[in-house]
């Protein structure tokens, strides 16, 4: 893997690239960065080119004050692509990187070959508690003292947080242990804080890509899950498979909320499988005209 920087509208961002072959996009989710493909990058080198870049706000990317909107994430992947000399990709989508993928499909429909949410956001109401306190009044002061507690005395705050939000000693306890010690950082808070506040409220995630997912029936998409998601629960990428029809629905036994960090093996080969054994998508736009005429299965109109 090769760290690489460049500057997309006078900001640097930063990102992993390996391999030769169809592009594939791997998004990360909150608080994270990068390297939690770490494991998987090296499995998917020998066909593909691998890009896996730090979103705004994260990891060695620049963290302006600015826009953190799902929409502005989803932009953010468009001109990459565009800066990179890429038109198309596989995109890969973790948690919130699952939302912006949706996005991006959603805004961007000619610019994704398929798609890949994996515990992704955006597909219901619960999520964990420790992402919804993060809505509240006053949570910048008190992040700011979590997060420089965390980071000076990171294996009491662990164990303090696992036991709150339900994590074992797994993936899921180390990434977001890393994710909160980043936090100490206050640009990396401020837009940790702004991106939470697009797509949670204090009752659970506010934005929904369920009434739209119908317009996904032509891109071949495919859902991956940990049975034993303790973040969101994997009820979520059921639905979204029930509803999009000739999607793929993979739920990995007794992974958490990072399945390509628990199975990473089984990960890379069940998106492998994916990518060789389908078409990529080719955007139509008298189709998606046709399709917001008829609207989602079962709304009555003609």
């Amino acid at each position: 893997m090769r760290e690489r920087e460049v500057s997309l509208h006078g900001h640097t961002v930063g990102y992993l690239t390996a391999g030769e072959g169809p592009l594939i996009v791997l998004g990360h989710g909150i608080a994270s960065s990068s390297r939690a493909w770490r494991e998987v990058i090296p499995r998917l080198v020998d066909r593909y080119t691998v890009v896996a870049p730090d979103a705004f706000g994260h990891g060695r990317s620049a963290k302006p004050r600015g826009d953190y909107s799902l929409g502005a994430y989803a932009s953010g992947i468009r001109d990459l692509l565009g800066v990179l000399g890429f038109d198309r990709a596989t995109v890969v989508g973790h948690s919130l990187g699952g939302g912006i993928a949706m996005q991006a499909a959603y805004q961007f429909p000619e610019y994704v070959e398929r798609l890949v949410l994996v515990s992704s956001g955006g597909l219901g109401r619960e999520v964990s508690p420790i992402l919804r306190a993060a809505t509240l009044p006053g949570s910048e002061l008190v992040l700011g003292l979590i997060t420089r507690d965390w980071a000076v005395r990171a294996g009491d705050a662990v164990g303090r947080a696992a036991e709150w939000i339900g994590l074992k000693a797994r993936p899921d306890l180390a990434e977001v242990a890393r994710g909160y010690a980043s936090l100490a950082d206050a640009d990396a808070r401020h837009a940790f804080l702004q991106t939470v506040r697009a797509v949670i409220d204090l009752g659970g995630q506010r934005v929904s890509a369920l009434d739209r997912l119908y317009l996904a029936e032509q891109m071949p998409t495919l859902i991956v899950w940990g049975s034993d998601d303790p973040i969101i629960p994997a009820a979520h990428g059921r639905e979204a498979h029930r509803r999009v029809p000739g999607s793929r629905f993979v739920e990995i036994p007794g992974a958490g909320h990072w399945p390509m960090l628990d199975d990473p093996e089984r990960f890379a080969r069940e998106l492998t499988d994916f990518i060789e054994s389908t078409d990529p998508y080719e955007f139509d736009l008298d189709r998606m005209k046709e399709q917001l005429r008829r609207g989602p299965p079962g709304n009555g109109s003609g």
